[in-house]
Protein backbone atom coordinates (compact mmCIF):
# COMPACT_ATOMS: atom_id res chain seq x y z
CA UNK A 1 0.00 0.00 0.00
CA UNK A 2 1.42 3.00 -1.01
CA UNK A 3 1.09 5.93 1.32
CA UNK A 4 0.28 9.19 -0.99
CA UNK A 5 1.94 12.74 -0.27
CA UNK A 6 1.47 16.12 -0.33
CA UNK A 7 2.55 19.16 -2.06
CA UNK A 8 6.18 20.15 -1.08
CA UNK A 9 6.75 23.64 0.62
CA UNK A 10 7.72 25.93 -1.84
CA UNK A 11 9.74 28.06 0.82
CA UNK A 12 13.26 27.27 0.62
CA UNK A 13 14.05 27.16 4.19
CA UNK A 14 11.49 24.70 5.00
CA UNK A 15 12.50 21.36 5.44
CA UNK A 16 10.04 18.48 5.69
CA UNK A 17 9.11 15.04 6.44
CA UNK A 18 6.86 12.46 4.82
CA UNK A 19 5.01 9.76 6.38
CA UNK A 20 6.46 6.43 4.76
CA UNK A 21 4.84 3.83 7.20
CA UNK A 22 4.61 3.16 10.54
CA UNK A 23 6.49 5.31 12.67
CA UNK A 24 8.80 6.18 9.53
CA UNK A 25 9.18 9.06 7.89
CA UNK A 26 11.77 10.56 5.25
CA UNK A 27 13.10 13.72 5.56
CA UNK A 28 13.70 16.43 2.71
CA UNK A 29 15.05 19.97 1.82
CA UNK A 30 14.24 21.75 -1.70
CA UNK A 31 17.67 20.53 -3.08
CA UNK A 32 16.83 17.06 -3.24
CA UNK A 33 18.18 15.45 0.11
CA UNK A 34 16.90 13.01 1.94
CA UNK A 35 17.44 11.35 4.88
CA UNK A 36 14.79 8.41 6.89
CA UNK A 37 13.73 8.72 10.09
CA UNK A 38 12.52 6.35 12.71
CA UNK A 39 12.37 4.65 16.10
CA UNK A 40 15.55 2.90 17.29
CA UNK A 41 13.96 -0.03 16.26
CA UNK A 42 14.24 0.14 12.48
CA UNK A 43 17.66 -0.40 10.73
CA UNK A 44 18.74 2.20 8.34
CA UNK A 45 17.04 5.05 9.76
CA UNK A 46 18.15 7.80 12.05
CA UNK A 47 15.71 8.56 15.15
CA UNK A 48 15.35 12.12 15.34
CA UNK A 49 17.77 12.69 18.65
CA UNK A 50 20.21 11.07 16.58
CA UNK A 51 19.40 14.03 13.74
CA UNK A 52 19.74 16.36 16.69
CA UNK A 53 23.14 15.23 17.37
CA UNK A 54 24.34 15.20 13.93
CA UNK A 55 22.93 18.75 13.17
CA UNK A 56 25.17 19.47 15.98
CA UNK A 57 27.92 18.02 14.37
CA UNK A 58 27.51 18.77 11.44
CA UNK A 59 27.29 22.39 11.71
CA UNK A 60 30.65 22.47 13.84
CA UNK A 61 32.21 20.84 10.91
CA UNK A 62 30.87 23.42 8.18
CA UNK A 63 32.23 25.95 10.88
CA UNK A 64 35.61 24.52 12.02
CA UNK A 65 36.55 23.48 7.99
CA UNK A 66 38.16 26.68 6.79
CA UNK A 67 39.65 27.49 9.93
CA UNK A 68 41.33 23.91 10.16
CA UNK A 69 42.01 23.58 6.12
CA UNK A 70 44.45 26.70 6.51
CA UNK A 71 46.76 25.47 9.00
CA UNK A 72 46.12 21.81 8.47
CA UNK A 73 45.94 21.84 4.33
CA UNK A 74 42.95 20.47 2.62
CA UNK A 75 43.33 16.67 3.10
CA UNK A 76 43.24 16.66 7.10
CA UNK A 77 40.73 14.59 8.34
CA UNK A 78 38.26 15.06 10.88
CA UNK A 79 35.41 13.00 12.57
CA UNK A 80 33.21 14.85 15.22
CA UNK A 81 30.80 13.22 17.88
CA UNK A 82 28.08 13.91 19.54
CA UNK A 83 26.98 11.94 22.55
CA UNK A 84 23.74 12.45 25.08
CA UNK A 85 21.78 10.35 27.16
CA UNK A 86 18.04 11.06 26.91
CA UNK A 87 16.45 11.92 30.26
CA UNK A 88 13.42 9.73 29.89
CA UNK A 89 11.32 11.21 32.72
CA UNK A 90 11.94 14.83 31.32
CA UNK A 91 12.04 13.25 27.96
CA UNK A 92 15.09 15.56 26.89
CA UNK A 93 18.51 15.58 26.50
CA UNK A 94 19.97 17.81 29.70
CA UNK A 95 23.50 17.72 28.04
CA UNK A 96 25.55 16.55 24.86
CA UNK A 97 29.29 16.40 24.53
CA UNK A 98 31.07 17.09 21.09
CA UNK A 99 34.26 16.24 20.47
CA UNK A 100 36.35 17.26 17.40
CA UNK A 101 39.25 14.41 17.11
CA UNK A 102 41.88 15.84 14.45
CA UNK A 103 45.63 15.22 14.59
CA UNK A 104 47.33 18.68 15.66
CA UNK A 105 50.44 16.62 16.30
CA UNK A 106 52.11 18.64 13.36
CA UNK A 107 52.06 21.58 14.88
CA UNK A 108 53.75 23.26 17.86
CA UNK A 109 52.52 23.90 20.67
CA UNK A 110 51.37 27.46 20.61
CA UNK A 111 50.31 26.75 17.19
CA UNK A 112 48.15 23.89 18.58
CA UNK A 113 46.60 26.13 21.23
CA UNK A 114 46.29 28.90 18.53
CA UNK A 115 44.07 26.96 16.33
CA UNK A 116 42.19 25.19 19.43
CA UNK A 117 41.17 28.94 19.99
CA UNK A 118 40.51 30.01 16.66
CA UNK A 119 38.24 26.93 16.67
CA UNK A 120 36.44 27.08 19.85
CA UNK A 121 36.07 30.74 18.28
CA UNK A 122 34.26 29.98 15.44
CA UNK A 123 32.04 27.22 16.40
CA UNK A 124 30.55 29.58 19.49
CA UNK A 125 30.18 32.53 16.88
CA UNK A 126 28.91 30.95 13.94
CA UNK A 127 27.30 27.25 14.84
CA UNK A 128 23.75 28.36 14.08
CA UNK A 129 22.80 24.85 15.30
CA UNK A 130 25.03 25.19 18.55
CA UNK A 131 24.24 28.95 19.25
CA UNK A 132 20.60 27.91 18.97
CA UNK A 133 20.50 25.09 21.69
CA UNK A 134 22.97 27.18 24.10
CA UNK A 135 20.27 29.53 23.62
CA UNK A 136 17.11 28.27 23.88
CA UNK A 137 14.68 28.59 20.93
CA UNK A 138 10.53 28.72 21.16
CA UNK A 139 8.80 26.70 18.62
CA UNK A 140 5.69 28.00 17.20
CA UNK A 141 3.26 24.92 16.03
CA UNK A 142 0.05 25.02 13.94
CA UNK A 143 -1.82 22.29 12.75
CA UNK A 144 -3.12 22.96 9.03
CA UNK A 145 -5.34 21.72 6.60
CA UNK A 146 -3.80 20.83 2.86
CA UNK A 147 -4.86 23.18 0.53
Amino acid sequence: MSIPTLPAPSDPAVVWIERTGASTFRGRNSRGATVEIAPITHDGAFTAGELLKVALAGCSGLTTDSPLARRLGDEFPLTITVAGIKDKEADRYPALTEELIVDLSGLDPEERERLVTVVNRAIDAHCTVGRTLAAGVSVERRIVEPT
